[in-house]
């Protein structure tokens, strides 16, 4: 019985010490984060010019952007058509991150005239005040008459009542006015984090459709040779059948 409670103390004694051990890790790794933090803003503000300096780049190249978001995967599964057709006004995107950067970002997208809508530049905004709440805000869009994307989205009529076999996703652009997941934004995310620190690799991933054709043309020629290697031999096996039949005759 006093060796069962003795076993019994030295536990919690060492679950106590496990927990002042914890607190010790804690700490540190509060002020690990805190340091991070000095060194992200730091690099944060060391990378700004170089961010301008291929914004000016990627403005000599006609539809980059719109090329970009097309080549990304998560991002191309929420265009229509006619977002593609509005995306191709797109000039430039920027993403710029609060000074502080655990406070939030923003996304600039800036955009030529075009028959779409009225503004110049549509942002999106994302915040985490101290107690960690997350919200956003964004520009209102100023739609030109019978062109606002989000209210065509889904509304396209069903040809002699059969289902459409691809459902057109809803308009990327009611991206703008949903704030309903703050905290949670994955078209934001994606952009800020997969998108902006290097947006090059999307624009150049190569068009899978020319690659898939290419390869549909290879398999096409190669059943085309084996036909033709099929049918000469084909020939041959006449030729020897035939040669055969006037030995016969030969030997009678």
């Amino acid at each position: 019985m006093l060796h069962s409670r003795g076993k019994e103390k030295e536990q919690q004694e060492a679950i106590e010490h496990i927990d002042e051990v914890q607190n010790e890790i804690d700490r540190l790794n509060e002020q690990a984060s805190e340091e991070i933090l000095k060194v992200e803003q730091k690099y944060n503000k060391l990378r700004q010019p170089f961010f301008q300096k291929r914004s000016d780049l990627i403005a000599k190249i006609p539809n980059f952007w719109v090329t970009t978001f097309v080549n990304h995967p998560q991002v191309s599964a929420l265009l229509g058509e006619e977002d593609e057709e509005a995306l191709h006004y797109l000039t430039r995107v920027e993403v710029t991150e609060f000074e502080d950067i655990k406070s939030g970002y923003r996304i600039d997208f800036y955009f030529d005239e075009n028959p779409y809508f009225e503004n110049k530049i549509l942002s999106k905004e994302f915040h985490l005040n101290e107690s960690g709440d997350p919200s956003s805000k964004s520009t209102e869009i100023k739609w030109k008459a019978g062109k606002d994307l989000t209210k065509r989205a889904g509304q396209t009529p069903n040809k002699a009542g059969k289902k459409r076999q691809h459902e057109e996703p809803e308009s990327f652009f009611t991206w703008f006015t949903d704030h309903s997941d703050a905290g949670a934004d994955e078209l934001g995310e994606v952009v800020k984090d997969d998108i902006w620190p290097n947006p090059l690799q999307y624009y150049l991933v190569p068009d899978m459709d020319d690659e898939e054709g290419e390869g549909e043309e290879d398999e096409e020629e190669g059943l085309e040779d084996i036909d033709e290697e099929g049918d000469e031999d084909e020939g041959e096996e006449d030729d020897d059948e035939e040669g055969e039949g006037e030995d016969d005759g030969e030997d009678d």
